[in-house]
């Protein structure tokens, strides 16, 4: 095993300058998984781990109608944080289902978003084919069992999973993402922060190699909002979602004028369902509206025999969470 150099930088600027400098450098933050993908997968083979863990980037400020959650900030600390309770507690919930305590009082906002898939063929190096891994070699998982793959965003060059459950929620409410590299900062919002597949699963995101992830931005839910999210999962506790869907939605006179839904545990991507707040907003807040919602969500899923059966469990997970915020 090649040595990596450890590093740990106590400002942003230095921080980036260190990964910048080095294309084979990357940022540790929380460390949950990145350093299993480094050190006992072998997948990733970084020369330079920079530990941002020192940086001047935790903590929660509401800022008008928006909270602004830097990358430091744990899981824990934005789920104890008093707005997100009652502005954003579909946010909360989906940090409180996502991990243990004890993960969620290490891994990071800014870690989460940026986990790597848990595809078993991803994280096997003894698997080559795997695109995401080894751009050309093909996908296992298409052959392979299959079963907590994804069937939105996929294709057959990669059904691999985005498996974060705090993403979900933030996509539906359109969060944004702010960045930092030697250029200076941008802002890009999450529901194009993520690439899917297509004939490069290798490339995950819109991040430049050195740029680094500072703030995640999240608007709040106008009062009155109902919201929830729901992880459908093999057991309780410790498991990634099967399906799930975060929804907040609003009712007047039995009308929604108003919904924002976002799906888990189907898609290569955090997925915002964009067809499926189109029935809502204007329907009735009734079953046929809410199957008519999953329906749309769930349009041309990419399927192989182990996923096949995520389609219709979706769309109940849709109807279910629908049900549940208007009841």
């Amino acid at each position: 095993m090649s040595d990596i150099e450890y590093v740990r930088p106590t400002d942003t600027s230095s921080a980036v300058t260190l990964v910048a400098e080095d294309p084979d450098a990357a940022f540790l933050a929380g460390g949950t998984t990145e350093l299993d993908l480094a050190l006992k997968d072998r997948v990733i083979r970084p020369s330079r781990f920079v530990d941002i863990g020192r940086l001047p980037l935790r903590g929660v400020t509401r800022e008008g109608d928006r909270l602004r959650v830097a990358a430091l900030t744990t899981m824990e600390e934005l789920a104890a944080d008093p707005t997100v309770r009652s502005r954003l507690p579909f946010v909360r919930e989906a940090l409180l289902l996502g991990a243990s305590t004890q993960l969620r009082n290490m891994a990071t906002i800014g870690g989460n978003l940026l986990q790597r898939t848990r595809c078993r063929y991803f994280r096997d190096p003894a698997v080559h084919a795997c695109n995401k891994r080894e751009p050309g070699s093909g996908c296992a998982a298409i052959e392979g069992v299959a079963r907590m793959h994804a069937i939105l965003g996929a294709g057959p060059s990669c059904i691999a999973l985005h498996a974060s459950d705090l993403c979900v929620p933030l996509v539906a409410m359109d969060a944004e993402v702010e960045l930092l590299d030697a250029d200076g900062t941008r802002r890009v919002p999450l529901t194009e922060f993520y690439r899917t597949p297509g004939d490069r699963p290798d490339v995950e995101n819109v991040l430049r190699h050195g740029e680094l992830v500072t703030h995640v931005v999240v608007p709040l839910l106008p009062a009155g909002t109902r919201s929830g999210y729901i992880k459908v999962r093999d057991r309780q506790s410790y498991e990634f979602a099967t399906t799930s869907a975060a929804a907040a939605v609003q009712v007047e006179d039995g009308t929604i004028t108003a919904a924002r839904i976002g799906l888990g545990g189907v898609g290569t991507v955090p997925w915002r369902a964009w067809e499926a707040e189109r029935v809502l907003v204007g329907a009735p807040a009734n079953e046929r509206t809410y199957r008519a919602a999953a329906e749309a969500a769930i349009r041309d899923p990419f399927t192989v025999p182990g996923t096949a059966f995520k389609v219709e469990l979706a769309k109940r997970t849709i109807v279910r969470i629908l049900r549940t915020v208007t009841a």
